[in-house]
């Protein structure tokens, strides 16, 4: 089959092309290169889907690169216009919830105005199949645990976690109205090798290893369902093998991990002490998430294997690799 994937020079969706390459099918990647993290790391992830590509001896003609904007509509058009896709997994977003507070705005255009762009394109071209990524953060606070699709998400705290709810309520309308095949995926906090240098476990590990101080915010005590990058691809994957109409599904681990019980992981793995900086909560961010990942069990035959103890030491492996023990991490396979 042929896929495209928005948004595949970044972390999950590289590895989510290099599986689908693995496993023999063609590949079109959709990645504007944008500077919220240094484009190199992107390139790089780049450059080892192409190696893969080329070392399996069909180079081009199964992996290909796009660079475009998916706000612009001319450019996903022309994209859905000269290629047949069987399937698009659509991971490009700005992500993060405190940037999501300085710029809403953008964060309305490319992950709501963008999205819509995509299924548009898609349904003008006979795409029938779409898997979208959505977030934990459309929980907001939930008080109920552990989170449940059937949950009500109707009071997001962040514009990050309110554009991810509204391409939940889009990809809805475009099952309903159109009859396009929607899966949404609710990530829970995604790390492993390649994991952009702004996320916590990445940016904790790089100051721990250069000695400066690490932000903490609030006590400690907020927690996390950590989810190892393996186990999330594995998920996408299983959606690509059936039609669900239109379904939503959490991904994650389906445990909690303290902040403070993340750092002494890191701390241990890194075999150095953290420098704690403590900072007061931050607006937008929420208390805990934590997954309840039975109907994903039930319907995708979704089974995270890696905990966050055997996790943590795995991405310092690849962190150290790539840095060469500096602060420095660049991708690669």
């Amino acid at each position: 089959m042929h896929f495209l994937v928005t948004g595949g020079a970044g972390f999950i969706g590289s590895h989510v092309a290099e599986r689908l390459l693995v496993e023999g099918h063609r590949v079109t990647v959709l990645d504007d290169l944008n500077p919220f993290y240094p484009p190199r790391l992107k390139q790089a992830n780049l450059a080892a889907l192409a190696a893969l590509a080329a070392l399996a001896g069909v180079g081009g003609e199964r992996f290909e690169f796009v660079a475009g904007d998916i706000t612009e509509q001319s450019t996903v058009d022309a994209l859905f216009g000269d290629r047949r896709f069987d399937q698009v997994i659509h991971l490009a977003a700005r992500a993060g919830v405190r940037p999501s507070l300085l710029e809403p705005a953008l964060y309305q255009r490319v992950n709501v105005e963008g999205t819509v762009n995509l299924l548009e394109a898609g349904r003008r071209n006979g795409v029938r199949k779409f898997i979208i990524a959505s977030s934990s953060s459309v929980y907001g606070t939930n008080a109920k645990v552990p989170f449940s699709e059937a949950d009500p998400i109707f009071q997001p705290i962040s514009p990050y976690a309110a554009s991810k709810l509204a391409c939940e309520a889009l990809g809805h309308v475009y099952h309903h109205v159109h009859g396009l095949d929607v899966t949404m995926l609710r990530f829970f906090t995604v790390y492993g090798p390649r994991q952009r240098p702004d996320l916590a476990i990445h940016k904790f590990a790089r100051l721990i290893t250069d000695g400066r101080p690490i932000p903490v915010f609030g006590d400690g005590s907020t927690e996390r369902d950590y989810t190892y990058s393996d186990d999330i691809v594995g998920g996408v994957l299983a959606c690509t093998r059936q039609d669900f109409g239109y379904e939503v599904f959490n991904l994650g681990e389906s445990q909690t991990v303290r902040l403070d019980h993340l750092i002494a992981l890191l701390e241990k793995a890194l075999n150095r002490r953290a420098i704690i900086d403590r900072q007061p909560p931050q607006p937008g961010d929420v208390p805990r998430t934590f997954a309840d990942i039975s109907k994903a069990r039930a319907k995708l035959g979704y089974q995270p294997t890696t905990q966050i103890a055997a996790g943590i030491p795995k991405f310092v492996a690849w962190f150290q690799a790539q840095s060469g023990g500096s602060g420095d991490a660049t991708p690669s396979t």
